[in-house]
């Protein structure tokens, strides 16, 4: 088993409260966190960005395993997900997550690209994860 960890700290109450995310490859040092970096658009990070960042990293890796299945290597791969957040049962939930990738990869066909990125779309590990969650997707080859 391979375990990774990050970190986080937080003072203060929910609106004037203040945080920090580490993460133990030293990726993200000390990084902010807060309320207003979450629902106002401030500077500084929030835990949807970071779920989204984790998924499209997991998903491309994820595709470019797959492709190998049809002989295919991508010379890019590029994905973007976007995190949905509402409020729910009185409180908040993460209860959308959309892919959005294309990719150039000499020789595939279209319906080949379309059922390797549906398969890494429904087995990376993050999507496992957040299976809670509906996750859709747009994938467009671009040749």
């Amino acid at each position: 088993m391979i375990n990774k960890t990050a970190t986080a700290h937080w003072s203060g109450g929910l609106k004037d409260g203040k945080g920090q995310i580490s993460t133990e490859s030293g990726a993200l040092s000390t990084q902010p966190y807060g309320f207003n970096t979450r629902f106002e658009d401030k500077p500084g990070t929030n835990p949807e960005e970071l779920i989204g960042a984790a998924h499209a990293g997991c998903f491309s890796m994820a595709f470019s395993m797959i492709l190998g299945n049809y002989d295919a290597v991508a010379d890019d791969i590029d994905t973007k997900a976007t995190v949905g957040l509402e409020e729910k049962d009185g409180g908040f939930a993460i209860t959308k997550i959309h892919l959005e990738m294309s990719a150039k990869i000499p020789g595939i066909s279209e319906s080949d690209f379309q059922e390797a990125a549906n398969t890494a779309k429904e087995n990376c590990p993050v999507s496992k994860v957040l299976a809670g969650a509906e996750i859709t997707m747009d994938a467009k080859l671009i040749n």
